[in-house]
């Protein structure tokens, strides 16, 4: 009987033994114990880890333009679109940093879609006061609800705030006094008149 007892006691020992040790080594999160919080990812190479406030670009007024402009030549309609050209006949450019003249011989593209859209494309060139030539490519959108639109294309005076019409342009230019146009980014506003196009001219800073 001691012999019974005693090889009991040594396998009720050896079985609390293993469980202990068992437990021991189990990882600490498999037994529920809090983990310590993940680390955030690290910053790509090059990036900062705390990035740089936006900067929202702003608009400086340049100079505007005043463009006459004589009836529109009808190409028809070419793939679904409407085609018109505009000629250009000359007009006058005032303003804080450009004085002078548009150059009769431009002309403005039109492609009207859908009624209420028409594609922009202009062409002109501009005279400074001091002779400088400077060559515009003038390329944008107007649009507007259909009987807004409509009104314009027939050549009358409508309420500019009933229609959008932007237009981003670029110039060509010798370098010197207006070498700052080809250097910079730009946006136009334009009204259509029944005889003439204004547009204000903006640098983007």
């Amino acid at each position: 009987m001691d012999d019974t007892r005693n090889i009991a006691w040594h396998r009720r020992r050896r079985t609390v033994l293993q469980a202990a040790l068992g437990a021991a080594l189990v990882p600490v999160a498999a037994r529920g114990a809090a983990s310590p919080a993940a680390s955030p990812p690290p910053a790509p190479v090059g990036v900062p880890a705390v990035a740089a406030p936006v900067r929202v670009p702003g608009l400086e007024h340049v100079f505007s333009v005043e463009a006459q402009v004589g009836a529109p030549l009808e190409l028809g309609v070419v793939d679904g679109v409407r085609k018109r050209v505009i000629p250009i006949l000359g007009g006058r450019v005032y303003g804080p940093r450009l004085q002078g003249e548009v150059l009769p011989g431009g002309a403005d593209w039109q492609g009207i879609r859908e009624t209420t859209v028409a594609d922009i494309y202009a062409r002109y060139t501009l005279r400074s006061v001091e002779g400088t030539i400077i060559s515009v490519t003038n390329p944008g959108i107007r649009r507007g609800p259909p009987e807004v639109m409509k009104r314009l294309i027939a050549g009358e005076r409508v309420d500019p705030s009933l229609y959008y019409f932007r237009t981003t342009p670029s110039f060509e230019v010798a370098a010197g006094p207006y070498g700052w146009m080809r250097e910079n980014v730009f946006v136009c506003s334009g009204i259509r008149e029944p005889d003439r196009v204004r547009l204000e001219y903006f640098v983007v800073l």
